[in-house]
């Protein structure tokens, strides 16, 4: 009998199965380090815990997007390990901060299934679910995947396509217990604008870039264990390319944004998000933001804005995104739609 796995195709999936992902895996400030090293991260509230108990937390959670991509990690060898692409992101909501000496684990659902017309893919849908170690959920997110079929002859399943909220409700946002913003230290933070500063369909160009390379994307890559084989293996496209892995591509163009957005301390939500490129070393990322909305909170001195993230290669045309047609422009290498926890 084989003990090895080979991973999922599109064929293996049920629609309504529930997958618990192998392995837990332990964050410490070491996940920390590592992802300050690898990404020009500096939001305050993730890197001081003086800072963070100023603002009504025990101490510094880990930056959002590790727990997320430690929670997606996990799901990638059940989910994606054959994967042509994974295509988009929605209803993601960020449910409880992650601090070193938690425990995560995760477990996805298939909430939708759709053969492509080549008959050599089709496109999974899951809702994935991230736990601490008292099982309490600190993340949740839909994605969905383009995988590989192996057998060809295998029966298309009947298509299902989740019906998705285009963006989470700024109600449905939770704020971490305790959080409250009205002594917000504005110069310790880096930038003195607020809430009020921002204006629904502004624009920002976050200036600065950072050219990929192959060894911190494969540092990545390992770091959150995606075992995807296009980021991996270079004999696995026909190109001979791997591809960058897009939680890499996210988690640079949100440390970019930190110039012009420092005060977007915490990652409350994902609404939508499109991988919209392949992106390779080599490859000088830029990014730039636009307002899409603004909301009040809850907590004292907290509100919430909502911000499309576009990272590009350098050379795009001044917030390049799509072309006549409605397409994404070649340039352009992810679009992501979230909201963040900024003070009033």
């Amino acid at each position: 009998m084989a003990k090895t796995n080979r991973g999922r195709f599109f064929e293996d999936y049920r629609l309504g199965e529930v997958i618990r992902h192998a392995v837990p895996r332990t964050l410490s400030g070491g996940e920390r380090a590592l992802y300050h090293a690898l990404y020009p991260a500096r939001h305050a509230l993730a890197s001081s815990d003086e800072f963070a108990r100023s603002v009504g937390l025990d101490a510094a959670p880990l930056d959002d997007l590790i727990a997320f991509h430690t929670v997606f990690g996990k799901t990638v060898p059940d989910i994606s390990l054959n994967a042509v692409a994974n295509l988009g992101y929605a209803e993601g909501r960020f449910l409880k901060p992650v601090h070193a000496g938690d425990t995560l684990t995760s477990e996805s659902e298939v909430i939708g299934l759709k053969q492509n017309s080549n008959g050599k893919s089709g496109v999974v849908y899951v809702r994935t679910t991230g736990r601490n170690q008292q099982g309490e959920a600190v993340l949740e997110y839909v994605r969905w995947v383009m995988v590989r079929k192996s057998d060809l002859e295998a029966p298309a399943p009947e298509t299902v396509i989740p019906d998705l909220a285009k963006a989470v409700p700024a109600d449905r946002l939770v704020i971490p217990a305790g959080l409250d913003f009205t002594n917000y230290d504005f110069s310790l933070a880096g930038e003195p604008h607020r809430l009020g500063d921002y204006a629904v369909g502004e624009k920002i160009d976050h200036v600065d870039g950072v050219t990929i390379e192959e060894a911190e994307h494969m540092l990545a890559t390992r770091l959150w264990q995606n075992t995807a084989k296009v980021h991996f293996d270079a004999t696995f496209r026909p190109d001979g390319r791997r591809l960058i892995y897009g939680g890499h591509v996210i988690s640079m163009a949100r440390a970019l944004s930190f110039n012009g957005l420092a005060n977007a301390q915490m990652i409350a939500g994902i609404n939508a998000g499109a991988h919209a490129n392949p992106c390779f070393a080599g490859d000088t990322v830029k990014a730039w933001s636009e307002v899409l909305d603004v909301a009040e909170t809850a907590a004292p001195g907290v509100g919430a804005i909502r911000l499309r993230l576009v990272a590009v290669k350098a050379g795009a045309a001044p917030f390049a995104l799509k072309g006549e047609d409605g397409k994404y422009l070649p340039e352009v290498l992810l679009d992501l739609d979230y909201w963040a926890l900024m003070p009033l």
